[in-house]
């Protein structure tokens, strides 16, 4: 219940404004993919938003299904068939995401690797209430040496194998994003022209507010509340990468589930990156982008972002200093007017 409470507290900080008077402002939650989900809808009748909306969530849920990474799906049976050493067949929309992912890794120099869904096992974040435990040495150093990667597996007339049985598959970094673009699309074929589509802090903007865009807050890492704000444009994207929702401490380090692939160990020294991205596929960029900036650390997060073209980004490193890039600073309000973050090109 305090992980919910939690997940409750840090979407607070991404709802809308207040709205003005009574408006055609439509909104419904559910919780999915293990964090609040919120979908607005402005300037269509309630019925109308309603049966969108609803549309919407029941696609997030055989999102859920189709690939949860501990639970049975269709990525946990493909796991098993990864482990035997067996070829398994699989959906067209799953080989279709398999091979984007494979090329968004390659693109960010493996750092986003789904395919370590072994070693975050390992680390005990395959589980809705995860154990305060470290991993052995040996442990960790096995599956680095082992190095899976996505290019490890093949998949050839629908049937996908991996000769490296150590390739686990966790979609984690990349579900959330996918399923963003996939609700942008199922709004837009029903007519919805203007909607927010909020997962758990990734968010997706469709059209704008009224008169107005849509306004939302970037979650503070360490604090209730928003650390800044911007106005989204249409077809804009919001990936926030952070160590405060699914971790665990050992004494005074924290332990996130974001992973170094080359070190084994979550990696440390950030607190949080957002990337905003726009343009095709908008949801899953953002998703996959802030990973790769997010393990590049306060040292090398600059020049990932610039591999992974994304001009607009921002880290708070681990003593809360916040770095960002300029094409980004034009577009946020600090919520502390006092705030000098370090500007970069």
């Amino acid at each position: 219940m305090a992980g919910l409470m939690r997940v409750f507290a840090i979407f607070t900080a991404l709802l809308l404004s207040a709205c003005e008077g009574k408006e055609p402002l439509y909104q419904e939650q559910s919780y999915v993919f293990g964090t609040l989900v919120e979908v607005s809808v402005y300037g269509e009748t309630e019925q109308r938003a309603r049966r969108a909306v609803s549309d919407v969530m029941h696609e997030f849920q055989r999102l859920h299904d189709l690939l949860h990474a501990w639970q049975p799906s269709e990525v946990s049976e493909l796991n098993t068939a990864f482990a035997k050493g067996e070829s398994m067949a699989i959906s067209a929309e799953l080989v279709a995401m398999l091979q984007d992912a494979a090329r968004l890794s390659s693109r960010s120099d493996q750092l986003f690797n789904p395919a370590i869904g072994g070693l975050i096992q390992l680390w005990g974040f395959h589980s809705d209430e995860f154990n305060t435990a470290q991993p052995g040495e040996k442990s960790i150093a096995g599956w680095v040496a082992e190095n899976p990667q996505m290019g490890d597996i093949k998949i050839v007339r629908g049937r996908a194998e991996s000769k490296k049985k150590s390739v686990q598959l966790d979609l984690g970094g990349y579900a959330k994003g996918y399923a963003l673009d996939r609700a942008a699309g199922l709004l837009h074929e029903r007519g919805v022209r203007n909607a927010l589509i909020n997962i758990g802090g990734n968010i997706l903007a469709l059209g704008q507010h009224g008169k107005r865009p849509w306004r939302v807050g970037i979650q503070h890492p360490r604090k209730p509340g928003s650390l800044a704000s911007l106005d989204m444009h249409d077809g804009e994207a919001i990936g926030t990468s952070g160590d405060y929702q699914r971790y665990f401490m050992v004494g005074s380090v924290r332990y996130c589930h974001l992973i170094n692939p080359r070190s084994g160990y979550p990696m440390q020294g950030v607190q949080a990156v957002t990337v905003l991205t726009r343009g095709a596929h908008a949801g899953v960029f953002s998703d996959v982008a802030s990973k790769p900036l997010f393990i590049s650390g306060a040292g090398g997060w600059r020049e990932a972002a610039r591999k992974m073209e994304v001009h607009e980004a921002m880290l708070v490193d681990s003593q809360g200093g916040v770095h960002l890039t300029a094409d980004l600073q034009k577009r946020l309000e600090f919520a502390d007017k006092y705030l000098r973050p370090e500007v970069v090109p």
